[in-house]
């Protein structure tokens, strides 16, 4: 991917999760103007989208939620949009957390996400993917970043900004460092979302609850995270 001066007008992939959240705060440091996007696209933790309105709002910047809920039923077979085919817990890292992988689902948000941009003359798209996500989400990974933004550039050429980038800041950090700018940054952990399983609290055993725990636990940073009871001493 191109690597270029900070970004002027960026359009940002916003779950309302800790990376996303974090990726946010540290642009809006950096001085660039942000446009926040979120998807519904049939997620079975759906209340991720509430927790990123009221980050937006806590923010004051421009968040639109693009609805894309047909996906549900067309990308089945995972277990973030098939009811049927249960949450898998344990470590981020294990062969388990395949069944959350979304087909193509990445592609889909950043090239809507890169259609925005253009239309509103911004340089880059942005998202959170850090280097946990590399082992079970091929769309996170730098060979298929530098490829698709080749393909924005190409598919609006004489369009779009010259400048035009994806930038996915945190692409080569560990969850724990993403936690440690955050609280430098003074981001509102507690207001971001990360459990798969979407019910009142986080239940603390999934994989994104587990990665999160470890995360906070390796930063030396206080997780301010509400987890279920029977989470109590889940392994980390």
């Amino acid at each position: 991917m191109s690597r270029s001066p900070v970004p002027r007008h960026v359009v940002l992939i916003f779950s309302g999760g800790l990376d996303s959240a974090v990726t946010a705060y540290r642009l809006l440091a950096q001085g660039c103007r942000v446009r926040l996007l979120s998807f519904a696209y049939g997620q079975r933790h759906a209340r991720e989208l509430d927790h990123a309105g009221r980050i937006a709002e806590l923010l004051g910047v421009t968040h639109d939620v693009v609805d894309l809920t047909c996906l549900g039923r067309i990308l089945g077979g995972s277990a973030l949009t098939d009811p049927d085919v249960p949450v898998p817990h344990g470590h981020y890292r294990a062969a388990t957390m395949r069944a959350t992988v979304v087909a193509n689902r990445n592609a889909i948000m950043l090239e809507i996400a890169a259609g925005a941009a253009v239309a509103a003359g911004a340089d880059a798209v942005a998202f959170g993917a850090h280097s946990g996500d590399h082992a079970i989400y091929p769309d996170c990974r730098p060979e298929f970043l530098a490829r698709l933004e080749a393909s924005i550039r190409a598919g609006n050429e004489g369009h779009i900004d010259p400048g035009f980038r994806i930038v996915p800041p945190f692409l080569e950090s560990a969850k724990a460092d993403i936690v440690r700018e955050g609280a430098v940054l003074g981001v509102p952990f507690a207001l971001t979302w990360s459990c798969y399983e979407g019910a009142r609290v986080h239940c603390g055993a999934c994989g994104t609850c587990v990665e999160r725990r470890e995360a906070f636990d390796q930063a030396k940073v206080a997780d301010p995270t509400v987890y279920a009871p029977s989470a109590t001493g889940a392994a980390r």
